[in-house]
């Protein structure tokens, strides 16, 4: 999607959010720290075990969602395995774009950045006030954004001379523009922010052994393939494994296919293709991989401020395991 100016008015209100943002995250409570393996069951949405970060308000630290391209000149991505979930959805031309949410940990780089889009907004509404780092948006989408609830971070909003956005040289643009989380703050917001819904514990009963599983877009796919002696799913993207900027697999502990309504939106690309809108508020049904085991689950999501919870047919609530998520929405048949 192409990306545009904002204009002067509205580059200036940018420069003064990115200033309240900056003061923000480096007062709000980020002592946190990251969470040990042995913390809490759930995430932070209404958990008597879970307490805010200090602050005047009693507010939360913000968590940090960057959208990240996924073309294949831009794999190796990094940051990746620093992420406590990966979003996957459907963009122009049946391609795909990654949004990874950071509470736990914050790693020294994250990218390729790249552009948002209108269902970003909905999906982000469950976290509170979160920071959202990307690189543009279409011209018509800026109001919308304006009008949500999150911190724009994008690099006419951090300003260059901070160090925040870098533009690595090894590859072409617009797939060489990276975070840089560091100079915004002294470490994650901790787990108490990341008010997905999610549970972690025990599996559920039954489900279907499995060693693989594919999901497909109309070009693009990804197939997670259970590694017992990793005890993860090890994620190829169109057909090839992908790793770390280390060369580590990346290999989410949980991988949810969540069946949702994809439906053009009213934007476009700027060769003319529709941009897909992503429906993650309603219900419907999901599948989730863990432990070598497919479990199938309902999921529900009533309003946009809230997390999505997962559960059985008869309404038991279904934990995931401990570690990394990915959530890739697929269009429901």
């Amino acid at each position: 999607m192409a990306t545009v100016g904002t204009g002067r008015r509205a580059r200036a209100r940018r420069v003064a959010a990115a200033g309240t943002l900056l003061t923000a995250l480096l007062t709000a409570g980020l002592a946190a720290g990251c969470t040990a393996s042995n913390g809490p069951g759930d995430d932070g949405r209404g958990s008597p075990r879970t307490s805010h970060p200090a602050g005047t308000d009693g507010a939360r630290a913000p968590v940090l969602a960057v959208k990240i391209d996924n073309a294949p000149a831009a794999r190796p991505q990094t940051g990746l395995e620093s992420a406590d979930v990966v979003y996957v959805e459907q963009v122009e031309g049946g391609l795909s774009r990654l949004m990874a949410v950071y509470a736990t940990r914050l790693p020294e780089s994250v990218g390729p950045v790249r552009s948002v889009r209108e269902a970003d907004l909905e999906l982000l509404r469950q976290f509170d006030r979160p920071v959202l780092a990307f690189s543009g948006a279409q011209g018509r989408l800026l109001p919308l954004i304006d009008r949500a609830p999150l911190e724009p971070l994008t690099p006419e909003t951090s300003g260059t001379e901070a160090g925040v956005y870098v533009r690595g040289t090894t590859r072409p643009a617009p797939h060489n523009l990276f975070l840089r989380p560091g100079p915004l703050r002294d470490g994650p917001p901790g787990r108490a922010s990341l008010t997905t819904g999610f549970r972690t514990g025990p599996p559920p009963p039954g489900g279907e052994p499995v060693s693989t599983r594919t999901v497909r877009y109309p070009a693009a796919r990804f197939t997670f393939d259970w590694s017992g002696a990793r005890d993860r799913w090890l994620v190829s993207m169109d057909g090839t494994p992908a790793t770390t900027a280390g060369g580590e697999p990346v290999a989410p502990a949980t991988v949810v296919v969540q069946y949702v309504t994809v439906r053009p939106s009213d934007y476009h690309d700027s060769r003319g293709n529709n941009t897909p809108y992503t429906e993650t508020v309603g219900s419907g049904r999901a599948t989730v991989l863990r432990d070598g085991r497919a479990h199938d689950v309902r999921w529900s999501r009533p309003d946009a401020s809230a997390g999505t919870a997962f559960t059985t047919d008869d309404g038991t609530a279904v934990n995931f395991a401990r570690g990394q998520v990915w959530v890739v929405y697929a269009e429901a048949a």
